[in-house]
């Protein structure tokens, strides 16, 4: 029996990798196996030879397989076995595979068989089918013209008695002058002017509420779908971004964050102040405090960062999640949460080396978590179709919002309600689900206000008005809707080219920005 030795096989790895232009690992292997030391006669090799190497080895097991097997049709079901399982597995493996496939092969022909049979029954009995539900629409037919004659013999029964008592009531003078003209072969009537339909009639319509292409400015820009978007505090500076961007307090530096794993410090000029360099993953979450010195990231990595900006430096790595950190939120300048894929919310304090607080209770991935004005509540959201709403007096939830019927992905705080500027205004919580609905909660008493029913397709982004008057929605149908929460209804709305993944308003809340999946950034006036 023929056998090819090291030194062949090496050279055939060797011609293999040159002609597959890989040069720098031709020149390693054939140094380190010392090619050119071999009797080997390159000229004598045909290019492809590994390759007709193996299929010839291939063929020839698959006849030592077909030769060992009585059965016929073995070779035509061999045919159907990958090359790894010839090389790897001996005939009697081989023929057990075959044997199952092939069995396999006789339960989805019989499968067919048997769905065959059903179309024909139903072809049979189509016809009967067709017949009774004509049969039945003709009756329903009857049914309602029934109905019909009966409420106009009603009417006719109620006008009569109107009719004869019209008969008795003196004309005024507009109807004598009716009749006039009718005496004289010309028919008129004499009465009020037309309404003017166009200012007394009351605007429902959702066209109505369309923002004018007047009143949005379209910027481009962006070679990526546009995903995060931030206003400057202080300014009409907006930021935009594909992961993560954020303005700092003052609206003096602007923060983003990146797949490759780095956040970026910028002046508001566009000029790079510096890189901060630690996570080993895509940044999902990027936060500034409100004091404006630390920043705050969350990455797949499963760790959270906070940076002394100041020192330019990281200053303290939290190392408690066990799948990738979702999001992050200040709860006040020196502590706050994060959120992961394991299910599991942690709240962590700078100095500390364990988390201050652990809040288990969601069932799935925690999208979002954010803390309520005064920092005494957070809420959170999951993949488990629940919000939960958490208290750092107790371990378990305070309340469970159980309305939705898929994943929720995003969660908003109103700016109303004790230490905001609107204190007279009750405290709400805002849900945006892929269930294509956004939900208002009653804060104190865990329980739903409204369910704003006005988009197609997953919501993934709500932001409140300033005032705590309005409530945007972005959503993946292309449209961005402006809801009154006091009416309870969209007031104003806008649809662009492409699904929307965030939206946000300046601080003086007569502009909304949106991000679309069609690399624009639309920015809307909003005036009521």
């Amino acid at each position: 029996m023929a056998s090819i030795t090291s030194v062949e096989l090496n050279y055939l790895v060797f011609r293999y990798l040159q002609e597959s232009g890989f040069t720098h690992s031709a020149f390693t292997l054939g140094y380190e196996a010392g090619i050119n030391k071999c009797t080997i006669d390159g000229n004598l090799i045909p290019p492809g030879a590994l390759i007709t190497f193996v299929q010839k080895g291939l063929q020839y097991l698959e006849m030592e397989a077909n030769l060992s097997n009585n059965d016929v049709e073995m070779d035509e079901d061999f045919s159907f076995l990958q090359p790894l399982d010839i090389i790897t597995k001996d005939v009697n493996q081989l023929r057990q595979m075959i044997k199952e496939k092939r069995k396999n092969i006789q339960k989805d022909r019989d499968k067919d068989k048997d769905k065959e049979k059903d179309k024909e029954y139903d072809r049979e009995h189509e016809g009967e089918r067709v017949r009774v539900r004509e049969k039945e629409r003709h009756e329903k037919e009857r049914e309602r013209e029934k109905d019909k004659e009966k409420a106009e013999r009603d009417k006719e029964r109620e006008k009569q008695p109107e009719e004869l008592a019209d008969r008795d009531m003196p004309m005024d003078q507009e109807d004598r002058d009716t009749v006039k003209h009718e005496e004289n072969g010309t028919t008129s009537v004499v009465g009020p002017e037309p309404m003017d339909i166009a200012t007394t009639s009351t605007i429902t319509s959702q066209e109505s509420c369309e923002i004018p292409n007047s009143d949005v400015t379209i910027l481009e820009g962006h070679t990526s779908e546009v995903c995060a978007c931030a206003w400057s505090p202080t300014g009409s500076l907006l930021a935009s971004g594909l992961l993560m961007t954020t303005i700092e307090g003052e609206g003096t530096l602007l923060a983003t964050g990146s797949y490759d794993g780095q956040a970026r410090i910028w002046t508001t000029n566009g000029e790079l102040r510096t890189t901060l360099s630690k996570h080993k993953g895509p940044i999902f979450s990027l936060k500034w405090n409100k004091k404006g010195d630390y920043l705050l990231t969350g990455s797949c990595d499963k760790t959270a960062i906070v940076w002394d900006v100041k020192a330019e430096e990281w200053k303290q790595q939290f190392e408690f999640h066990t799948g990738p950190t979702l999001d992050v939120d200040w709860r006040n300048n020196v502590s706050f949460a994060t959120s992961s894929t394991d299910n599991m919310i942690y709240v962590c304090k700078i100095g500390e080396t364990r988390a201050i607080k652990t809040f288990a209770g969601h069932q799935g991935e925690v999208n979002c978590v954010k803390w309520d004005p005064t920092g005494s509540l957070l809420a959170s959201c999951s993949d488990d179709i629940t919000a939960k709403i958490w208290c750092m007096k107790q371990d378990k939830y305070v309340h469970d919002l159980r309305e939705h019927t898929k994943e929720i992905y995003a969660i908003r705080w109103s700016p109303t309600g004790p230490g905001t500027n609107n204190p007279n205004h009750p405290l709400i919580l805002a849900s945006a689900s892929f269930d294509s609905t956004v939900k208002l909660w009653d804060v104190e008493l865990g329980k739903l206000l409204y369910s704003l029913n006005g988009h197609r397709d997953p919501v993934y982004s709500v932001a409140f008005s300033p005032n705590g008057e309005y409530l945007a929605s972005g959503s993946l149908d292309k449209s961005m809707h402006v809801w009154s929460l006091k009416e309870g209804k969209i007031v104003k709305t806008y649809t662009g080219n492409g699904g929307i993944f965030e939206v946000c308003w300046n601080k003086e809340g007569d502009k909304i920005a949106a991000c679309f999946a069609n690399n624009t950034l639309c920015v809307l006036d909003f005036r009521m």
